[in-house]
């Protein structure tokens, strides 16, 4: 400890020091610089799919099939603005199928009669290789369609408009739009799954590092000269500072990546709920955080660690699934229960149906809890951490005498 620092702010070196650690650590920058490169290659991926339309080269043998795959590939801007459609005209059905076994084309267009020996106007057959592309055949299900529509109508003597007239359905949302939806639901998921897997991520690092300075007996020294409750302060803050930083980038970068796709135009109806999960986040895992310091402390080897953290892994469990089971009248009720108000309260103020002080009660109820818990933690990190005569129970740890 430096000349000029007091025990009262002890905590502060600890933070320091988990923070400068993790970030000299290479496996701790490359693992997150490896997470954003794979996050900046699937944004760049889907933009580049996105743009891009899928060719088909579609094989005929008679003039009526050559009509209607010329149809198809005029209309499959319309039905589908990523399928491209091309003719080939082929001699017979035997050089069609002599092709398509040899991959020079994807797929046969043939009527039914020629194709399987059905009566006429049995409508057509779509050879492939393998499975049918759902693009490509939702495109040539639509053609073959209204051509069939229209030459019936001509033959009972009326028009198609006639025929479907009254049939149009229009769907409509209350609130936002199908693309709002979607991203909601996106997002949804990803702030579930970054709560989850910072939780565990950070929450074993933070716990073998409160092992590994007991095992060393280099707890027993800082205690000298560091009072335990600012080492597990510290050790909370540091870790807590590092994981919001790796989430704030994540989301930074994936907002950034979701504003060149199709939900560009919906994130300004999402940001506000992007930082009540940041703030959330920071409360949610300040408390867990104490909890895993805690495992830590109980443990007395590695061995033991896994035994001592299973309670906090299986709340940390327990949110995640609940943040993607619950619904209706549970999930919001539950979404003011702490700690699985951390993720399902940004949830519901993402889906919009939540007003600004039903959010800031649930922080509230949040808070109260990790006042709670740290006072609680502190305790049992205070009498657990230098006991090393092997693994303690929670009310092992309570009992001691320091």
């Amino acid at each position: 400890m430096s000349a000029g620092a007091t025990p009262r702010h002890a905590w502060a070196l600890v933070a320091r020091r988990e923070v400068v650690v993790k970030l000299t650590d290479r496996t701790f920058v490359l693992g997150t610089l490896a997470t954003l490169a794979v996050l900046v290659g699937v944004i760049v991926l889907q933009g580049w799919l996105g743009g891009r339309a899928t060719t088909y080269d579609v094989a005929v043998t008679t003039p009526q099939a050559e009509q209607v795959a010329a149809a198809s590939a005029a209309r499959a801007p319309q039905v589908d603005g990523d399928v491209e459609v091309r003719v080939r005209e082929l001699d017979d059905d035997a050089a069609a199928l002599r092709a398509l076994e040899a991959e020079e084309v994807d797929a046969v267009l043939a009527p039914a009669s020629a194709a399987r020996g059905d009566g006429a106007g049995a409508g057509w057959v779509l050879t492939t290789r393998d499975g049918a592309d759902a693009g490509l055949r939702a495109v040539v299900e639509t053609v073959v369609r209204e051509q069939a529509l229209t030459a019936n109508a001509a033959a009972a003597g009326t028009t198609v408009e006639e025929l479907t007239r009254g049939s149009a359905l229009a769907v409509e949302q209350l609130t936002g739009d199908s693309t709002t939806s979607e991203l909601r639901d996106l997002l949804g998921y990803a702030f579930s799954m970054l709560f989850y897997v910072a939780s565990l991520l950070f929450g074993f690092t933070l716990a073998n590092s409160v092992l590994e300075e007991k095992q060393s007996r280099l707890a027993e020294m800082i205690a000298v000269a560091v009072p335990l409750r600012q080492l597990l302060a510290g050790k909370v803050v540091g870790n807590t500072v590092l994981a919001l930083t790796q989430v704030v980038l994540y989301v930074a970068v994936g907002l950034v990546g979701l504003r060149a796709t199709d939900y560009g135009d919906a994130l300004g109806g999402v940001t506000g709920a992007v930082g009540w999960f940041l703030v959330f986040f920071l409360a949610g895992f300040t408390v867990l955080s104490c909890l895993w310091a805690v495992a830590g402390a109980l443990a007395s080897r590695s061995e033991d660690l896994q035994s001592t953290a299973t309670p906090v892994t299986m709340l940390v469990l327990a949110v995640f699934f609940g943040a993607v089971l619950l619904e209706g009248t549970a999930r919001t009720v539950a979404s003011y229960l702490p700690p699985f108000s951390a993720v399902l309260m940004p949830l519901r103020l993402l889906e919009g149906d939540v007003a600004w002080w039903q959010a800031l009660l649930a922080l509230a109820g949040l808070l109260a809890l990790g006042a709670e818990l740290v006072v609680v933690a502190e305790r049992l990190y205070r009498r657990a951490l230098l006991q090393t005569q092997g693994r303690l129970s929670v009310r092992e740890a309570w009992r001691v005498e320091v």
